[in-house]
């Protein structure tokens, strides 16, 4: 029997590098017509054609004004509309990052956790939500001040666009910034359109959806109500997933407009399978993990949010962006023990929350030297005030009090940006950032065995950053940035000390980094863009696990040194006769540079857990306009995972195939479209997704084996 296992493992090791090597030899192809791209251009004898707009997206995540990507000196990528919507669940934003490089985006399965995003290595000791990645939804933010965000809330049923930021230029959204995401909702359709959406797949999985735009006078408008559920491939893995978001905007004249971004969530009783030891795994996948079912894990979120945004053109030079934004986000969650012990903070999680913040920006559009220069200087406050509790999990019920305080965190950054195209060749980007983040707590739960806890403690930071591109030829730009970084705990991080003693965990240091990056943007002809960066990333104090010592109360500490290189590298072509490719590839080599343990295990030289040091994703696709048909078949392979500061295990690599097709048809004011998507074609068994450092080793989330959906879209335009 585990002469078969090896057998398959190793068949399956070989189908991985075969598609691998078939990738690669897609990327070596469109290195060559790079090359040769280049000599024509220095020869003078290539053009560009109008199609390299399609391939140079306009983003403003970076500079935070619209410019070409292609212009920039820094990595940034936008998924547009169609790689978004188009034969999508449109449920998780795993189904669109997956093509972003230097992004890893592990869809846990587990709809009580949310996703876990890393970037560049940043973020991927997250255990649950967001960390060390910024998330910003039409310019308002997603993260919270202490920098804990959740994916969520973002409603891809409306969204026009996710740009994704990597490198030193993040760092001008604040604290935690190792990249930015940010998603953009549409803008209502000229013509009043009703849409309605259904799906269904594998695991009980089911979707229905309805949503409205349209221009009445100067108001447009765009609503979506949406409802998700599903049984979940493992077992205790349930979830409904009620979603509402709105963008209403009107033109106060012809030089203002007024926006109201809405967003609401209610995922009620969320069931939490937990994660799997490696036996576990290998004896059944799809089971729940230890006291999953006997605590009844679970998981309940409602969050309500609405923003304003209100952007005047002053002149033909000056612009002003001012934005404000209120919500409230409550959480309840059982977890796997009781929390009894006189030290335990309870097996109950139960947090009410109000948030919201402000941001004033000014730009101007002018020129410096005869040559045009673009200044932005912002000011941004935001602020959460969290009611915590804590009470015993009677094996599914709430029981006494174990926990009870107030946590307020409020930040305060002021920042600098311009841009300055020197010379037709030369463009320089430069900006600075000073952020202040403020932590207060305030205990109500005092006992003999457990003493006033409150406290507080402030962070701050200066980061600098600053970049420059050359155009080598209209169809090649070189460009090299650096800059600096930071990231502090989060109230989670904060909340125990790693010796076990009471109080919060204030000898907790923020994280800071210093970033260099080169890279090239170029056009192969008028179809093909090829874009490649280099980075080196050293940190300072990196905020890691620490040791458990009482259950439910994850500890942090700081490890002095860690470094990351690594290597992006993305080839996107319109190949013609309908036919497109897409390649993405990222390697990174992350590791302790100098860290010593709680326990004086020395584990410098070690692999950052949680960070695959290599991931190649590729997509080519068909469409016949004249049917409406179209299809695509899209291949992922993931290396190998450390799941544990020892580097003791590893999450295996593995390779999975997905083939999606449909139709579109017009009739008069209807349009329909439908697709059927079959994931994990080869039916291959592999862990999607890792909890760093878990307790008792329950690392592994496994994903599911094949699985389908079938779905349909109807517009009516009126």
């Amino acid at each position: 029997m585990k002469h078969a296992h090896r057998i398959i493992r190793k068949k399956r090791l070989a189908d991985a590098w075969m598609r691998a090597a078939l990738m690669a030899g897609y990327m070596f192809h469109g290195a060559t017509a790079f090359a040769e791209g280049l000599q024509n251009e220095l020869e003078g004898n290539n053009s560009q054609d109008v199609q390299t707009l399609r391939l140079s997206p306009v983003v403003v995540t970076a500079t935070r004004i619209e410019a070409s990507s292609f212009d920039l000196p820094v990595s940034v990528d936008a998924v547009d509309l169609d790689h978004i919507q188009h034969q999508q669940a449109r449920v998780n934003l795993s189904e669109s990052l997956v093509r972003v490089p230097g992004i890893v985006v592990q869809n846990r399965q587990n709809y009580a956790q949310d996703l876990q995003i890393s970037s560049r290595g940043f973020g991927a000791r997250a255990t649950f939500g967001v960390r060390g990645v910024r998330l910003v939804a039409d310019g308002i933010p997603a993260t919270m001040p202490d920098g804990q965000g959740q994916t969520a809330t973002f409603d891809l049923d409306t969204a026009k666009r996710i740009e994704v930021l990597r490198g030193p230029f993040s760092a001008n959204y604040g604290n935690a910034s190792g990249g930015v995401i940010q998603i953009f909702t549409a803008d209502g359709p000229q013509i009043p359109t009703l849409k309605a959406s259904a799906l269904v797949g594998s695991y009980g999985t089911r979707k229905l959806g309805i949503q409205f735009g349209g221009q009445a006078g100067l108001l447009n408008y765009i609503g979506a109500l949406s409802r998700f559920d599903t049984d979940g491939y493992r077992n205790h893995s349930a979830v409904r997933r009620d979603q509402l978001n709105g963008k209403f905007k009107v033109a106060l004249d012809a030089d203002a407009t007024l926006s109201l971004v809405v967003t609401a969530l209610n995922q009620p009783e969320t069931q939490d399978p937990l994660g799997l030891t490696r036996e576990q795994v290998e004896g059944e996948p799809r089971q729940a993990g230890t006291g999953a079912l006997a605590f009844n894990t679970r998981k309940s979120i409602l969050h309500n949010q609405g923003g304003l945004i209100y952007e005047r053109r002053l002149s033909s030079e000056d612009t002003v962006h001012l934005m404000g934004y209120l919500g409230q986000r409550s959480v309840r969650q059982f977890l796997a023990f009781t929390g009894t012990s006189p030290t335990s903070s309870g097996g109950v999680i139960d947090l009410d929350s109000g948030f919201g913040g402000l941001g004033l920006r000014w730009t101007r559009v002018t020129r410096l030297a005869n040559s045009p220069f673009t200044l932005t200087a912002g000011v941004d406050a935001n602020r959460m005030e969290q009611r915590r509790k804590g009470y015993v999990n009677d094996y599914g019920i709430a029981g006494a009090v174990k926990r009870d305080e107030n946590d307020i965190v409020h930040d305060l950054g002021q920042y600098v940006q311009a841009k300055w195209e020197a010379s037709p060749r030369w463009t320089l980007s430069a900006g600075i950032r000073h952020s202040k983040v403020q932590f207060d707590s305030t205990d109500y739960f005092i006992t003999a065995s457990s003493p006033d806890d409150s406290g507080n403690i402030a962070y701050s930071n200066t980061s600098p950053m600053l970049g420059v591109l050359y155009h080598l030829t209209p169809s090649v730009n070189l460009y090299a940035n650096a800059g600096k970084g930071f990231e502090t705990p989060t109230f989670s991080e904060l909340a125990y000390k790693p010796d076990g003693t009471p109080g919060l965990n204030f000898v907790l240091r923020p994280s800071t980094s210093t970033s260099y990056e080169v890279g090239v943007k170029a056009f192969v002809g008028a179809d093909t863009r090829v874009n490649a960066a280099l980075f080196h990333i050293d940190t300072a104090d990196e905020i890691v696990s620490g040791p458990t010592i009482t259950p439910g109360r994850s500890t942090y500490v700081n490890a002095a040194k860690t470094k990351r290189d690594g290597l992006e590298i993305s080839v996107d072509s319109n190949i013609g006769h309908g036919w497109k490719a897409y390649l993405a590839y990222t390697w990174i080599d992350a590791k302790y540079k100098d860290f010593v343990n709680s326990s004086g295990a020395n584990l410098s030289g070690n692999t950052l857990p949680g960070v695959p040091r290599s991931a190649l994703y590729g997509e080519i696709s068909w469409a016949y306009p004249a049917t409406g048909f179209s299809t695509t078949l899209s291949s992922f392979w993931n290396n190998k995972v450390y799941v544990n500061d020892d580097n003791t295990e590893t999450a295996s690599s593995y390779a999975v195939t997905s083939w999606r097709a449909g139709f579109k048809q017009s009739l008069m004011a209807w349009k329909l479209e439908e697709f059927v998507r079959v994931d994990n074609l080869f039916n291959r068994n592999y862990i999607g997704s890792v909890i760093v450092n878990a307790s008792n080793n329950r690392f592994y989330e496994p994903a599911p084996l094949r699985n389908y959906l079938v779905g349909i879209d109807i517009r009516r335009t009126f």
